[in-house]
């Protein structure tokens, strides 16, 4: 079964191999955005990540595929890197072949003419495909057409589940991303917005969370709230927030908050959720069961 309820810590804090990897992300400059997709792929449930990562002299795609869910995904990985870099134009499509227990799996891709949102992740004009017994089971971008043309396979029976996205964002006071409700939806606007104001006491910072520029939840006086949850419902969807920004308010130097948005979300592939898991529910109408989605934010607060 593919469904895995994604529990999330009560401190609210990462852990300590993420720890570490923000420290390398914060050292390089780099930023970051990390999907995690499950699926069907040689006769088992695997993780897929896509990772898009730049930084000053290189820009990049990773696809990396864990081994069977009875392995430990850190001793059973497989790995596919793809280095855009700007005098290297003809790394922009290709395609690259490894193998799984024994089994050819294909990556493909066209970046020629991508259109990319902040300059890390493509928002348009691309594809990215994965093969394997010549089915698409993982197909990213708007290009389509061109895919299924140069990979000569068929779709998949099974579509895969985003599980979760973790991305490295920086600003001052103000942070955006994009979030699809729907793989097949369209993006809404992301904002988290930090503001001091002066009040009897002196400066109450405060805290505006908003989605396509309506307002959310707000939290007063930050210096007592820097850790916290709240539901909210938007577009008919639940969503669990959970913030710890401790060390902006806190710690000296460049510091990360970790925001963490929860989603509950009608699964495109009833064959690979579980209705017997409790945080799955079965709904009326269309749509068939539920499967969980979260975002991770990384929120570097630059002064």
């Amino acid at each position: 079964m593919l469904h895995d309820p994604i529990r999330i810590p009560a401190c609210f804090s990462a852990s300590g191999s993420d720890e570490t990897h923000s420290t390398t992300v914060t050292k390089s400059g780099q930023t970051l955005f990390m999907s995690v997709y499950k699926t069907k792929l040689a006769g088992d449930c695997r993780c897929i990540t896509i990772t898009w990562f730049k930084h000053l002299l290189l820009h990049g795609l990773s696809v990396s595929i864990d081994g069977p869910e009875s392995h430990s995904p850190e001793t059973d990985q497989y790995t596919c890197k793809v280095e855009l870099k700007p005098w290297c134009f003809w790394r922009k499509q290709g395609s690259k072949r490894f193998s799984i227990e024994g089994k050819a799996l294909d990556v493909f891709w066209d970046l020629k003419a991508a259109k990319f949102h902040g300059e890390t992740e493509p928002i348009s004009e691309y594809y990215v495909a994965v093969v394997c017994d010549q089915e698409v089971v993982l197909l990213l971008g708007d290009l389509k057409k061109d895919a299924y043309r140069k990979t000569g396979c068929r779709p998949a029976l099974i579509d895969p589940i985003l599980v979760s996205r973790k991305e490295h964002v920086f600003g001052k006071k103000k942070f955006s991303t994009r979030l699809k409700f729907q793989e097949k939806g369209r993006f809404h606007e992301l904002s988290i917005e930090c503001k001091n104001r002066s009040g009897g006491d002196g400066v109450d910072p405060a805290m505006e969370i908003r989605i396509d520029g309506q307002l959310m939840i707000h939290v007063k006086h930050l210096q007592w709230k820097f850790r916290g949850n709240e539901s909210i419902y938007f577009s008919k969807v639940k969503i669990e927030v959970y913030w710890d920004i401790h060390d902006w308010l806190f710690s000296p130097g460049l510091r990360h908050a970790l925001f963490i948005f929860k989603l509950s979300i009608p699964a495109t592939s009833p064959a690979i959720s579980t209705p017997s898991s409790p945080l799955s529910s079965q709904s009326s109408g269309s749509e068939d069961w539920l499967h969980e989605f979260c975002l991770f934010l990384y929120a570097w607060k630059v002064e």
